[in-house]
């Protein structure tokens, strides 16, 4: 930074050797030119700027007020810098810079304005040329120089206060849809227009994703940090969290970014920690989730992804749909299923049993005979997995199907229940989800 602005300084100080340099005859030529500046305005913002077919549909107000005005306070700017043998100084460039600022705001391309610029430059020369006598090439080349070093620190703030301005007006808008759709999700209420103009107002197809979570908590760093026994290990912990932040930052960022290639640079997001939430258009997801996406936010988290789909008919039902996509997510890595795509149909038995009633806890007791059986326990759910298949049972875990049979008289023992029996079967794999689903998720 600090070598930056010595940069800056040597450009300016470089600016006004020159300036300061300029011929009386270089000078004498400026003065001429100096007494056009508002016809060379008019000129400038009328016939030159024309060539431009998007500046032909800008507002007349645009065109006549505001642009000839800047385009008056260039020319009058460079005259002074030549009359007074200095660079322009950074206030005189807050015009410059505030309408820079604006025209992000309004969504005028970038290289419009600067090929807006660079047409006054040339503008400005021709007049100069115009000018210059058969005796004045010399001063001519002088003020083409000194034009030429101005109007590229000119260039470089215009640039960089609209690329200020652009990322800023950027991350404001991607707040605000996130705000919209937190609100959505949350069941808040929004204003029909906001969800008209976001395309939700007949309905979304409501997107969860998630994945495990990576590395230690903050509180765990934060434990870590109180037991370290010197102050080095102290900041080496403050350290590490630091650099969790940021890679956590960092994968959140690329995400975003999966999304918004995938659903458009206004697509409704929520990212966050271990997961988020989309909401898509239902004309946009006609054809449903595109296929790989999973795979895609995966790549860009550096982990496994899960992803659920459940579909809004419309804005009120948008944080119904919400809730039950995160269940569904829930409950396909709480039952240990693969990294994947799935709606509720595909689970449609778990998140009946999931809701839970007096009975849910009795049915997952069933199991607690078992706990210390691993055997039994592994054969039972393999048993139950392959619809009472005992040969593919003991093809499945290398044993004997008469050692199959054993275990599994020997489970009915343990748990009063008969698994080989329509009735018992259904009982266990109610059993087996309820156990499931009430132990902690892995992560």
């Amino acid at each position: 930074m600090e070598r930056d602005l010595d940069d800056r300084d040597d450009r300016r100080d470089r600016d006004v050797v020159v300036a300061a340099a300029l011929s009386e005859q270089a000078r004498a030529l400026a003065t001429r030119c100096e007494s056009r500046v508002n016809e060379l305005a008019r000129r400038i913002t009328g016939a030159d700027f024309a060539v431009f077919s998007a500046y032909r549909d800008l507002p007349e107000d645009m065109k006549h007020t505001e642009m000839a005005a800047t385009v008056r306070h260039g020319l009058r700017l460079f005259f002074t810098v030549v009359r007074e043998g200095r660079a322009g100084l950074p206030e005189e460039f807050r015009l410059f810079r505030e309408r820079a600022a604006q025209r992000a705001e309004e969504g005028m391309p970038l290289q419009l304005l600067l090929r807006i610029h660079l047409v006054s430059l040339h503008a400005l020369f021709a007049a100069l040329r115009e000018e210059a006598g058969p005796e004045e090439e010399t001063a001519l080349v002088e003020l083409a120089d000194l034009l030429l070093r101005t109007q590229s620190r000119l260039i470089g703030a215009v640039a960089e206060t609209y690329l200020d301005e652009q990322s800023a007006l950027s991350a404001e808008r991607r707040e605000s849809r996130r705000t919209l759709a937190r609100a959505l999700l949350a069941g808040f209420p929004v204003l029909p227009g906001r969800i008209e103009e976001n395309g939700l107002a007949r309905g979304a197809l409501v997107v969860a994703f998630g994945s495990r979570a990576t590395g230690g908590s903050s509180s765990e760093a934060s434990q870590a940090a109180r037991s370290a026994r010197s102050a080095q290990a102290a900041e080496s912990s403050e350290w590490t969290e630091a650099s969790r932040s940021i890679a956590l930052g960092r994968r959140m960022r690329r995400v975003h970014g999966v999304l918004e290639r995938t659903f458009g640079p206004e697509v409704l997001a929520v990212v966050e920690a271990e997961g988020g939430h989309v909401l898509v258009p239902r004309e946009q997801a006609a054809g449903g989730l595109p296929v790989g996406l999973g795979e895609r936010i995966g790549e860009a988290w550096g982990a496994d992804v899960w992803v659920a789909t459940t579909v809004a008919e419309d804005p009120a039902q948008i944080a119904a749909a919400g809730r039950t996509a995160a269940e569904v997510l829930r409950l396909v890595r709480a039952l240990g299923r693969r990294p994947g795509h799935y709606r509720l149909d595909d689970v449609l038995l778990e998140y009946h049993l999931s809701r839970g009633d007096e009975s849910s806890a009795a049915l997952a007791g069933l199991l607690d005979p078992l706990a210390d059986r691993p055997d039994l326990l592994e054969t039972l759910r393999v048993y139950l997995a392959l619809q009472q298949d005992r040969r593919g049972t003991a093809r499945e875990l290398g044993l004997h199907p008469n050692t199959v049979d054993n275990r599994l008289a020997r489970a009915g023992e343990l748990t009063g229940v008969d698994v080989t029996s329509p009735r018992g079967y259904a009982v266990m794999l109610t059993a087996f989800t309820l156990h499931d689903l009430r132990q902690p998720e892995p992560g």
